[in-house]
């Protein structure tokens, strides 16, 4: 099966394809032939499509799903410095929620948007698991509780935060997920030893998509912490054999609205 499909009609012989294949594998054309990976090369694609999408007569088709391929409209993903500046300042680390349900199809938008996250090799080893029942993110809250219990005492940096973290939990407020509906836990494959990467990579696209949707996210540090270590934990996350926890969002709809961008500390750069 040939790698790319090349239009000979559209194909101008620019040689950008072969440019910024980043496996070198693409054979540039001449005045005779197309562009073209040979056989003894195929097996070195990575799928990443960077060929297809740098092609500016659009000739050139990754053979790879060909029939899914959308077309992107004119001035799509436009966006100027300025607004990306305030979307992004303006992103929040959400850790009150309403009790509003996130419809699923919303929540498929916001994994569709982040699955296309920059992965090692295109590897896409990034897996999702999303507890939607708010009634399972505060069972899994509670045994966060449980492993901080087990610290009590410790050397563990965490220790001297354990009584107030217990005694705000006690009290009928949960510190770990902040009450929201619902987490994202992303998960990666045992075996891959650069996948955690990936995962936090994938889960700050859907940290930074998510407002737009009208999202409200905040990093899950101290389950995330937990479920490294916490058998109890592992468990009742149940990941499919052969997966391992990497990093998790709690998310869910704000209930307060952003107003305005704080100050953060200067700007520090060395340039050489």
């Amino acid at each position: 099966m040939a790698t790319i499909l090349v239009d000979q009609d559209l194909c101008t012989r620019c040689g950008i394809c072969s440019v910024v294949c980043p496996m070198s594998i693409v054979d540039p054309a001449d005045e005779n032939t197309l562009p073209e990976v040979q056989d003894t090369k195929a097996g070195l694609c990575i799928r990443c499509g960077h060929c297809e999408v740098s092609c500016p007569s659009q000739a050139l088709l990754l053979n790879v799903c060909p029939d899914e391929k959308v077309p992107l409209p004119a001035g799509a993903g436009t966006i100027t410095p300025g607004d990306m500046g305030y979307y992004l300042r303006k992103r929040r680390s959400v850790r009150h929620f309403t009790k509003d349900p996130v419809p699923k199809e919303k929540i498929l938008e916001i994994l569709d948007i982040a699955r296309y996250a920059a992965s090692g090799g295109n590897g896409q080893p990034v897996q999702w698991l999303i507890v939607h029942d708010p009634k399972e993110v505060r069972r899994l809250a509670g045994l966060t509780i449980d492993w901080m219990k087990t610290l009590k005492g410790s050397s563990h940096p965490m220790s001297g935060y354990i009584p107030t973290l217990l005694a705000v939990w006690e009290a009928g407020n949960d510190p770990v997920c902040r009450g929201a509906p619902h987490l994202v836990i992303a998960h990666i494959p045992e075996d891959n030893p650069v996948a955690s990467v990936d995962a936090l990579i994938a889960l700050t696209h859907f940290d930074i998509a998510a407002p737009a949707f009208g999202i409200g996210t905040c990093w899950a540090g101290f389950l995330s912490m937990a479920a490294a270590t916490y058998e109890p934990l592992q468990k009742a996350i149940a990941l499919p054999a052969g997966r391992k926890y990497a990093y998790s969002l709690m998310f869910g709809h704000p209930q307060y609205k952003v107003y305005g961008i704080p100050r953060r500390n200067p700007l520090h750069v060395m340039w050489r």
